[in-house]
């Protein structure tokens, strides 16, 4: 009976070491991220750190780059003095995220972030055609995160532009957080920024 016994602990013993010593995801820090940049890992790829991870994005098509050009414009323009309309440049949300926004609108001048990528933004875009999945999900739990409050897909393949906003705790988004209003916007219609004293925009004027 004993012997029984001492074969069923060892065999517990294993599968508790056996569980102990499951491999684990190694996850990048933005200075790592950084370094293996540095070091020629990502050249030619547009590449960012999302939670740990290094997602690589597909080229850029024509329309998408277009529109990314387009709509930052028009956003530089309805915006005004006081703010910088950052195109595809990074933001610092945390010490494993480093996303590169299509369009991020943050406070201040171009010289203040000379030194350091912005930690925030009043508004964040994403051109969206076959990243559409991705934007609605995994990038949209991470801005609500970050506590953006206002957050754009433009939506190329739909042809309407998606306006998120307040972001709350998710126990079923995949980093903890969503948005709690989706309101979609089509051509003739206008989109109003959060941001006050910021004149409405049309939707024609951010498509393609």
């Amino acid at each position: 009976m004993s012997q029984v016994t001492g074969l069923r602990d060892s065999t517990s013993s294993t599968r508790a070491v056996a569980a102990r010593v499951d491999p684990q995801p190694r996850l990048f820090t933005a200075w790592e991220f950084h370094r293996l940049a540095d070091l020629g890992m990502f050249d030619g790829q547009k590449a960012e750190l999302i939670e740990g991870q290094v997602m690589v994005q597909s080229p850029q098509k024509p329309p998408h780059y277009y529109t990314v050009d387009r709509a930052g414009d028009r956003l530089e323009a309805a915006f005004g003095k006081g703010f910088v309309v950052r195109k595809q440049g990074p933001l610092e949300l945390g010490v494993h995220s480093e996303p590169e926004p299509d369009i991020a609108v943050v406070r201040g001048s171009k010289s203040r972030f000379k030194k350091r990528h912005p930690r925030s933004a009043v508004l964040v875009v994403e051109v969206s055609d076959t990243t559409l999945a991705n934007d609605r999900e995994r990038k949209a739990s991470l801005y609500a995160r970050a506590e953006v409050a206002d957050y754009w897909i433009i939506n190329l393949i739909h042809e309407q532009v998606e306006v998120l906003r307040d972001p709350i705790p998710d126990a079923e988004a995949i980093y903890g957080f969503s948005y709690r209003r989706r309101t979609v916007f089509r051509k003739g219609e206008t989109v109003q920024p959060l941001e006050p004293k910021v004149s409405p925009i049309a939707v024609d004027d951010l498509l393609p």
